[in-house]
């Protein structure tokens, strides 16, 4: 690590950074972990271009009054009425307390490529690590990150997962004000929280909004979905990616992710990070596991082709070869037009598998997440010509991307 004249601080963080970082998001999911169902590609918010570029989408509002005790130790509200909790809050104005708490633990992460420079955020994670996006590093060829006093250091990556879009990176030395973060529950749709990281190379930035929804899932650009996602209205820009959503008590509710419009930011969950994170850290890797199938969630389409009453559950719209499912689950075989959408007939339609109800595609991308591991045996419930089957299948390991 070195410091000013060493060998040098970084360029000012008044200085922005070109960086070909696009954003997007996608609505979604269940409630934790590993994400394996692919899609269509999309776009995520990490990586900077200049402020003044026209990729970066419509950056979300603010939310949220400040809340603490008084002098007298009465509580004092937000102005929709709700008490402030023991901690961190009880310091004074509670944004200026968290910020002062966690900013030195958040660090802007510069990386080159072959393409150029680019940037994101992260922030420290147990044992000195740094966990980040993986799409902030995905074409790295060196990362430097740099810490709230001006600290740099050389990184390299340990381990990525392009399926939950995390990375961890371990640190030449970090200083002892860098201390790491801790990982936080789910917290309820209306809790307070704030963004931090380094928004268009703006580092020791902070935005501050209120968890709009639970158990999204973040369709990210090499197409997957990542379960049990966080959204907020917290404003998110390119180069937040990788940074911390952190609570007011100071814990870290998510790993930002993608921003994709007014008021509406999303962050891969806390419970993603603490099931991805420690594999990367030990094995360098992630294997989630995997069925292989395309599905589709039964619409009022499907389900009127079906002969559904109800349009819930999963159709089988294809099984890849050689996979897990071949064998065992049937995909479609013919395409009808109904209202106007091309329904794929013949397949399978997943009901539950064991005893988890499986209503939409988000419920078995989250089943996946929550309860699947590679080698696992699982019955799956299955609407197949007309009648109610059971087959049992066997969780694979998601192939290495």
């Amino acid at each position: 690590m070195q410091r000013d004249g060493g060998g040098g601080r970084s360029p000012s963080a008044d200085q922005t950074q070109s960086d070909d970082g696009e954003v997007g998001t996608e609505r979604g999911t269940g409630p934790t972990r590993r994400a394996v169902l692919a899609g269509a590609t999309a776009l995520v918010a990490g990586c900077s271009a200049s402020p003044l570029d026209g990729d970066a989408e419509t950056p979300g509002t603010a939310a949220g009054s400040a809340t603490g005790t008084d002098e007298g130790g009465r509580t004092a509200t937000t102005s929709e009425g709700t008490a402030a909790p023991d901690g961190i809050r009880e310091r004074g104005d509670p944004y200026v307390a968290v910020y002062e708490e966690t900013i030195p633990s958040v660090a802007f992460v510069r990386v080159s490529t072959a393409r150029g420079q680019s940037q994101g955020s992260g922030w420290v994670y147990d044992g000195g690590y740094v966990v980040t996006n993986a799409h902030v590093v995905s074409e790295a060829n060196t990362v430097t990150v740099e810490f709230r006093q001006g600290d740099w250091s050389r990184a390299e990556v340990v381990g990525s997962d392009a399926r939950s879009d995390l990375a961890v990176l371990s640190v030449d030395s970090a200083p002892a004000y860098a201390e790491p973060l801790s990982l936080a529950d789910e917290p309820p749709v209306g809790t307070e929280v704030m963004a931090l990281g380094a928004p268009f190379s703006l580092s020791g930035s902070a935005s501050v909004g209120i968890v709009s929804g639970l158990d999204r899932s973040i369709r990210i650009r090499n197409g997957f979905l990542v379960a049990d996602g966080i959204q907020t209205d917290a404003a998110v820009n390119p180069g937040n990616s990788g940074g911390p959503l952190v609570n007011l008590d100071g814990n870290v509710v998510g790993v930002v992710n993608s921003g994709g419009g007014d008021n509406v930011a999303f962050a891969v969950s806390a419970s993603v990070v603490e099931d991805v994170v420690p594999s990367l850290v030990e094995n360098g890797r992630y294997r989630a596991p995997y069925i292989g199938v395309q599905v589709r969630s039964v619409t009022p389409a499907v389900a009127s082709v079906y002969g559904f009453e109800e349009a819930r559950g999963v159709l089988v719209a294809g099984v890849v070869s050689g996979s897990p499912a071949d064998g065992v689950l049937r995909g479609a075989t013919g395409r009808e037009t109904k209202f106007g959408e091309t329904v794929p007939t013949g397949g399978d339609v997943v009901r539950a598998i064991g005893g988890t109800r499986i209503e939409t595609e988000d419920d078995l991308s989250s089943y996946l997440a929550a309860e699947a591991s590679p080698g696992e045996t699982a019955t799956f419930r299955v609407w197949r010509d007309g009648e109610t089957v059971e087959e049992e299948l066997t969780f694979g390991a998601a192939p290495e991307r």
